[in-house]
């Protein structure tokens, strides 16, 4: 059942991922590839991202997780379309897509 704060026009489809420009910090039982991670300045793991804060497991052509079945935990509870992802897109200034960047328009 979806969430009573989520916003149904928000879907994987018209989502620019905002949310993979966020820090996401690892929790002990996270079980990313360790290649993908790093160790911030306060010692806590964290995922690595590129030069321009994009996450690196993030597909730049699908706008997709690579690693999406073994992605942590607090990407798991990030919910589409929730308040978090509204305040974060608002804060970007990010529209959603009218179009797949592989199929064109929707």
């Amino acid at each position: 059942m979806p969430a009573m704060n989520a916003t149904p026009e928000i879907t994987c489809a018209t989502c620019r991922a905002c949310c993979c420009q966020l820090e996401v910090i690892l929790m002990g039982d996270d079980n990313v590839p360790r290649h993908l991670t790093h160790e911030d300045e306060w010692g806590g793991e964290v995922m690595r991202r590129l030069e321009d804060g994009w996450c690196v497991a993030l597909d730049r052509d699908t706008l997709l997780c690579t690693i999406y079945e073994r992605r942590p935990d607090v990407c798991r509870e990030y919910e589409m379309g929730g308040l978090a992802c509204r305040e974060e897109r608002a804060h970007l200034d990010t529209p959603p897509r009218t179009e797949h960047p592989l199929r064109g328009p929707f």
